[in-house]
């Protein structure tokens, strides 16, 4: 039977033979049990809908095995037996380009080499899944073949809801995720509903089809890094006067981090590309194994003793090198403390937005002993990872104390250290202290990278990462948009004003390295960070490159950590300081707005980076075609994409927000916006 015969046949008449669970594949942490008996009940019937009454008497049991021994109904037996990778567009069956582009992308983000638990449906995050179950995978995947342009598939937290008419100009796909009534975003509704299979956890990217591997966060991580180089070049309070006050940016300077998985593994090939020297810490050996195979990590220490003589040497050397740790973070920041060994960047990138189920791995413990007693006995695995959050706070204070720049990289790190009642506040004195101390109206002790880098840096001027795909599958399509961007971006950096050079520059230098640095994992896929006037003239040119045969169909797309598409006090909208960053009303109508402005697909989604309940984030994509459609749909869509971001972003007053949006209106004329009047403070 061949591959495209089996997305036609969608959930098989004749049933699979069980498939077997493979030890060598890095799998999901096994949920905790939280479904009282009716329940479980409930959870069986919701997955049974999907087959026939014929085979319910053989699957109940399969199912019911797999709800006890791993706190959800993944349906392994349903797991396609054909290899999963984006497979060229042309080789997709369907009568709709559009859908084939979207079966491109969903089979990217269940390759084995880019997901973190490939057979859990699981991208990255630990949880952030592109279905619940492989029943839905499959039914999919068949409705995108059937599907015309004259449809929409409706997807509701991984389950196809169904095709249902609509016309050329809508979107093929609207997706949501975890979208739940208010007063049911807890972390254990989380755990209830989506072990019932009825809702799930998104991320980001990763319910929306548009991960790209840890290159899209290698580049974001290497703009912030960049810019918090900078931020301390600037003012440096290193007791050994670290060198990034003068010379070559990054020569020299320490990067301690954590966590090698879906997108945090990305932390060492972005420090590499920005010229420090990075340890970053992942208690999973195959995490650890896949970095590191990947080339994505230098080299791979496992005694502290080690790295301490290996990071001074690098020191000594200006050597730019990164080490991936085996073993947990905290003992790394407090061995670096006693052998005082200066930390020039701190931040962590585990999957704190999940702390309870995989994501954070408490100090004093070992891998197999945590992932047994966050199933087992999760009281007590809440009380380690509590516990554990305060040593690393109160080791990276001492650090701070001595001119650490630290910053809370938007894995809600600050948040959950505050509710394990860390001294991640400051008194009025300047002394760390718990929130309990701490009084009403607290900040953090440290910012958020979005508050402190880049928010005002990037977001405010409506710099944000647009991506692409190449659905020919080929290098040379790769190559050819990467020259095509690139020419873009340098000639609108000729004309482009102050404010925006070092960015416009920043990502220059990044495309033309790009190839180099060999950041493709799965598809034919790239990432820069533009505003609204370099996505559109790099995307109208890709268009008409695809009109004249130069390159094939290409999937535009973004991250949801971007200008307007996310709401997230505590990460993308952390430096809106009108007191509106607590509201979501601008992630809800920038999806609205995308989908009648040509979007090929539209997601949005309750969790994702920060946790569930934290944050409402929206992401797109776009198939371009080399016609006019695709010329005009690309205008309309990612003019507002980005400017409706800014338009908000400029009412909380934000000074380069204000700047951007001015500067927006003087070259469209339809476009007015409402803008904030300032305040004398002298009368207030």
């Amino acid at each position: 039977m061949n591959f495209k015969y089996k997305i036609l046949e969608g959930i098989p008449d004749v049933l699979p033979a069980a498939n077997s669970y493979y030890s060598d594949v890095n799998h999901a942490p096994k949920r905790k049990k939280i479904l009282n008996p009716e329940e479980k009940k409930l959870a069986l019937r919701n997955a049974l809908r999907y087959f026939e009454p014929k085979h319910h008497a053989e699957l109940l049991p399969e199912f019911c095995e797999e709800l006890e021994t791993y706190g959800r109904i993944y349906m392994y037996r349903l797991r396609p037996d054909y290899e999963m990778y984006a497979r060229p567009i042309s080789e997709y069956p369907g009568k709709c380009e559009q859908a084939k582009g979207i079966m491109l992308m969903i089979q990217n983000n269940l390759d084995p080499r880019v997901a973190q638990h490939p057979h859990e449906l699981i991208t990255y995050g630990g949880n952030g899944a592109v279905f619940q179950n492989w029943a839905q995978y499959r039914l999919v995947m068949k409705y995108l073949a059937e599907m015309t342009e004259e449809q929409t598939l409706v997807m509701n937290s991984g389950h196809p809801l169904g095709l249902f008419p609509s016309h050329k100009d809508a979107p093929r796909v609207v997706v949501t995720n975890g979208m739940m009534i208010p007063n049911y975003s807890k972390q254990d509704d989380w755990e209830k509903f989506n072990a019932l299979g009825v809702t799930q956890y998104g991320q980001m990217t990763a319910g929306s089809y548009m991960y790209i591997g840890p290159q899209g966060i290698v580049h974001g991580t290497t703009i912030t890094v960049l810019n918090a180089l900078r931020k301390i070049a600037q003012k440096s309070t290193s007791p050994q006067g670290t060198s990034v006050k003068k010379g070559i940016l990054g020569e020299g300077s320490l990067f301690v981090t954590s966590g090698l998985g879906g997108m945090s593994g990305a932390q060492p090939k972005a420090g590499n590309i920005a010229g420090c020297i990075t340890v970053c810490a992942e208690v999973n050996p195959k995490a650890v194994e896949t970095r590191h195979s990947q080339g994505w990590v230098d080299e791979v220490v496992k005694d502290l003793d080690d790295l301490v003589q290996k990071v001074k040497d690098a020191k000594t050397a200006k050597k730019t090198i990164s080490f991936a740790f085996l073993g947990n973070v905290v003992d790394v920041w407090e061995k670096f403390d006693e052998e005082k060994v200066h930390i020039d960047l701190g931040s962590d990138q585990t999957s704190l937005h999940n702390p309870w189920a995989g994501g954070y791995y408490p100090a004093g413990l070992e891998f197999e002993e945590a992932n047994e007693m966050m199933s087992s006995n999760p009281e007590k695995f809440k009380e380690k990872v509590r516990e554990s959050l305060c040593r690393q706070t109160e080791a990276i204070n001492r650090h701070t104390k001595k001119g650490t720049y630290f910053f809370d990289y938007g894995n809600a790190f600050l948040l959950e250290a505050s509710r394990a009642g860390a001294k991640i506040y400051k008194d009025e004195e300047g002394n760390f202290v718990s929130g309990t101390s701490a009084g009403e109206d607290r900040d953090f002790a440290y910012p958020s990278y979005v508050q402190d880098i880049m928010g005002p840096m990037c977001f405010d001027y409506g710099f944000g990462p647009f991506r692409w795909v190449c659905a020919s599958g080929k290098e040379e399509d790769l190559e050819k948009t990467d020259a095509i961007a690139r020419e873009v971006l340098q000639k609108l950096k000729e004309q482009a004003p102050e404010e925006i050079q070092q960015q416009m520059q920043d990502n220059i230098k990044w495309i033309e390295g790009a190839r180099a640095n060999k950041l493709v994992v799965g598809s034919q896929a790239r990432i820069l960070y533009a505003d609204a006037e370099g996505r559109i003239e790099i995307a109208r040119a890709f268009n008409k490159a695809i009109k004249k045969g130069e390159i094939g169909t290409i999937i535009l797309g973004r991250d949801h950590h971007d200008v307007s598409g996310t709401d997230s006090p505590y990460r993308e909208t952390s430096n809106i300081y009108d007191g509106s960053r607590y509201t979501a009303d601008m992630a809800i109508q920038n999806v609205i707005g995308d989908s009648f402005r040509g979007a090929t697909w539209v997601s949005i989604h309750n969790g994702g980076g920060v946790g569930w309940g934290e944050v409402i984030n929206g992401g797109f994509g776009m198939v371009l075609q080399g016609d006019r459609e695709s010329e005009r749909r690309l205008k309309s869509m990612l003019h507002w994409d980005v400017n409706n971001g800014i338009a908000r972003r400029s009412w909380a007053r934000n000074e380069g927000a204000l700047f951007s949006i001015k500067r927006a209106m003087e070259a469209e004329p339809n476009l007015k916006i409402t803008i904030a009047n300032l305040v004398d403070e002298g009368l207030l």
